[in-house]
């Protein structure tokens, strides 16, 4: 089976910086900036390991290819 780095680069990156706009936009709105902080947090706990490990499986995937 072929594995789609594309939706995982994407997926990625969402998890990193779409939630921080997301949650950015609802602390715009509301005037409650721990909106901002919590997501900051979170968006940092989960969007480095996933772009990490994209990466890391994105290098071996182009190893096995050569």
């Amino acid at each position: 089976m072929k594995e789609n780095m594309m939706f995982a680069w994407i997926a990625s990156w969402l998890a990193l910086a779409g939630q921080l706009v997301f949650f950015m936009e609802v602390a715009l709105f509301t005037g409650d900036w721990r909106y901002m902080m919590w997501s900051f947090m979170i968006s940092i706990i989960v969007g480095i390991p996933s772009i990490i490990g994209t990466y890391k499986r994105n290098q071996q995937l182009k190893a096995y290819k050569k």
